[in-house]
């Protein structure tokens, strides 16, 4: 069974922009939408400091660009100093946020269970997840990949979630390292994934996003969405250069059919 599942690109900046540098990144990536609609939805993570600004900024392509947290707290507010909430990413405009980053897993110690907490209450709050899940070099060389997606996918996918739910697979070992998985190794584990949904209670598993991020740029962008699976990408540095991360809009490309298994 064939989908349209609209493809997305999301460009999360990490902890990267100031206010003038980051709103004029924003700006001139308005004029870009504003002028010539890319055939996919895009979402900017700016950081938390940036993203009343930048919702202003994005006016003039309003409906073409959304915006999205790169982190919220489990709890919807309280004594938690230093945390966002998902209730106060959507009052600053935010539709989506990412939950579950391999740098929040692995540099601050987060658990399926806590990736889970946090997706929950971003559906809560109206905001649509973005859960990421992917293996480590270690654990892809011992023929682990599939076992460490269907542990984090088991743990850190909210319940109920329905259609309000996007997966991004983000082989650790290609985050900033500029390598890539093959496009099998792609498909393999987008194709598992969408199984995976498929059997999840509480998901419409055929409008779930799946995304592909790791070392996305220009020059590979195309080979990546066109593989069967593949509903768009995360991209991290790429991100940060509009002129590349237009380029990696455009190349979703047009009308394209999604697999749409489950």
């Amino acid at each position: 069974m064939a989908s349209m599942r609209r493809p997305l690109v999301a460009g999360n900046w990490k902890m990267n922009g100031l206010r003038a540098d980051g709103v004029a990144r924003a700006a001139a990536l308005a004029a870009k939408a504003a002028a010539g609609a890319a055939e996919c939805d895009i979402v900017l993570c700016p950081p938390a400091t940036l993203i009343t600004e930048i919702a202003a900024a994005l006016a003039p392509a309003e409906g073409r660009l959304m915006l999205s947290g790169q982190d919220c707290a489990p709890a919807p507010g309280g004594a938690f100093t230093g945390d966002i909430s998902a209730p106060m990413l959507a009052d600053a405009g935010c539709k989506f946020v990412i939950v579950g980053h391999s740098e929040r897993r692995a540099g601050h110690g987060e658990s399926d269970a806590v990736v889970r907490a946090k997706a929950e209450a971003a559906v809560t709050a109206g905001l649509v997840p973005i859960v990421c899940v992917g293996e480590t070099d270690t654990e892809r060389d011992a023929g682990r990949a599939l076992d460490v997606v269907a542990a984090q996918l088991a743990g850190s996918l909210p319940k109920a979630a329905g259609s309000a739910l996007v997966v991004a697979y983000e082989p650790v070992w290609a985050i900033g390292t500029g390598r890539t998985p093959t496009t099998a190794e792609v498909a393999e584990v987008h194709a598992f994934i969408r199984d995976r949904l498929a059997a999840t209670p509480g998901i419409a598993a055929a409008a779930v996003r799946v995304l592909y991020g790791g070392s996305v740029k220009p020059d590979n962008a195309a080979r990546l969405f066109a593989v069967e699976g593949v509903d768009g990408g995360l991209v991290g540095g790429a991100s940060l250069n509009i002129n590349d991360f237009w380029t990696i809009c455009l190349s979703c490309g047009r009308g394209r059919r999604r697999d749409a298994r489950g």
